[in-house]
């Protein structure tokens, strides 16, 4: 946590001790260990290089204590307990109230921790062993060590201002769109790539005008006529804006990771269920 924070204040905040507890049990492993593991500058903390060359080792060596912990947990039948998950911020607004909701009521004994964040973030937590699986825009392209499930395949629009002039044609072209402003999530997301893909099989480079992974602070945008952009279509309902008539099937995967190495706890897996249940809507 030190590492992840670059500070021990922050780290001892994250995980609910004192900052002298933290040092303490940091410099009794770089007793153990015999080497210094933080350079320790005017305030500024940092890996040395054997902290580089140990910090992947002591993420596993967390992830098998966890591990052994989510074992022995479910020998028993019994679903409660912690949960930790993540779950994209577009998933949460428009899919997951009602799931939640029969989960908080079919099991009130367990203890939810839910990460509102970036599907990238999220991956990441499920990669670290930081949570038991997330709900995310899949990438098409995962890591070697995690595992998918499509639950949705969520449709996407492009769209303008209803008073923008690309409202008014029978067919928008990529020469059109590429002599528009738009406003689009980072090049690192998934619905970045899905337009910027069509972009490129057309020979166009994709240069958007303004970035962010906000998809309502995106809608908002459109809507006040800085550019075009892609929205999924559950954002449309009595939406203010109009939708582009192009000939791109356009689409992303929204569904579950989870690390291949990590067993889910009994809670993780009633979640899992009660999700899987929706793979039709």
């Amino acid at each position: 946590m030190v590492a992840q924070e670059e500070s021990f204040s922050k780290a001892s905040l994250k995980l609910h001790i004192t900052q002298p507890a933290v040092s303490k049990r940091v410099a009794s492993l770089e007793q153990e260990l015999g080497v210094d593991l933080f350079n320790r500058v005017a305030k500024v903390v940092s890996l040395t290089e054997a902290g580089k060359q140990l910090l992947p080792k002591a993420y596993e060596l967390v992830s098998q204590a966890k591990e052994l912990q989510q074992v022995a947990s479910n020998l028993s039948d019994e679903i409660q307990g912690n949960l930790s998950i993540s779950i994209a911020h577009h998933i949460g607004l428009y899919r997951m109230q009602s799931i939640l909701r029969d989960f908080n009521r079919l099991y009130p004994e367990v203890d939810l921790d839910i990460r509102f964040e970036d599907s990238e973030q999220a991956l990441s937590s499920v990669e670290k062993g930081d949570i038991e699986f997330g709900l995310i825009t899949l990438p098409s392209k995962l890591p070697d060590n995690i595992e998918s499930e499509v639950i949705w395949q969520d449709a996407l629009k492009l769209v303008v201002a209803a008073d923008h002039v690309l409202a008014a044609k029978e067919r928008v072209t990529i020469e059109d769109l590429n002599n528009h402003r738009c406003v689009l999530p980072t090049k690192e997301t998934e619905t970045h790539q899905v337009i910027s893909r069509v972009f490129v099989s057309e020979g166009v480079q994709l240069s958007p005008y303004i970035e962010t992974n906000s998809l309502e602070t995106l809608k908002m945008m459109v809507g006040a006529g800085l550019g075009w952009s892609l929205l999924p279509t559950t954002m449309l309902v009595n939406a203010d804006l109009a939708e582009l008539r192009a000939p791109y099937k356009l689409e992303r995967r929204l569904g579950l990771v989870f690390h291949k190495q990590r067993s889910l706890s009994n809670a993780a897996r009633a979640l899992k269920d009660l999700v899987q249940t929706c793979q039709s809507r």
